[in-house]
C-alpha cells in the first residue's frame, strides 16, 4: 500500500513541486489550499503524513496544526511544517503548535524525500 500524504499549501507552484516529487516516488497525494479544508480532508482520509504550509489564508498553519492535534483520530499523524518562515523562533513555534518537523522553503528536491522519510513509517515505495 502506498503512503498517503496530505499537503496543505496555497501556493500553486509549491504544491506542484511537492506533489511531483511525492508522486514520482510512489506516494499518493491529496491537497487543500486552506486550513479548514485541510482539517476536513485529514479527518476523512487519515493520511500517513501531513505537509503544512504556515502562511495560509483563512487560518494560519499554527492554528491548523493545533486543530489537527485536538482531534483524537489525528493525534498521531506526523505533521511537517514546510514554510518560508525561517526567522529565529519560527521552527520552535511550529513545533510548539503540534508539528513534528520543520522544512524551510525553498525545499531542496535532492534531500526532500529523505527529510520527510524521517517522519513516516517504513513504506513500500522502495525509498
Amino acid at each position: 500500500m502506498k503512503l498517503r500524504v496530505l499537503i496543505i499549501e496555497d501556493n500553486e507552484q509549491n504544491l506542484y513541486l511537492l506533489t511531483f516529487l511525492l508522486t514520482m516516488n510512489g506516494y499518493t497525494v491529496d491537497s487543500a489550499a486552506e486550513g479548514p479544508t485541510g482539517i476536513e480532508k485529514a479527518l476523512a482520509q487519515a493520511p500517513d503524513l501531513i505537509l503544512l504550509d504556515i502562511q495560509l489564508p483563512v487560518m494560519d498553519g499554527y492554528a491548523v496544526a493545533r486543530a489537527i492535534r485536538s482531534q483524537p483520530a489525528l493525534a498521531n499523524i506526523p505533521i511537517v511544517a514546510v514554510t518560508s518562515y525561517a526567522m529565529p523562533g519560527d521552527k520552535e513555534k511550529a513545533l510548539e503548535s503540534g508539528c513534528n518537523g520543520y522544512i524551510e522553503k525553498p525545499i531542496n528536491p535532492e534531500t526532500f524525500l529523505s527529510e520527510i522519510g524521517n517522519y513516516v513509517a517504513s513504506d513500500e515505495t522502495g525509498k
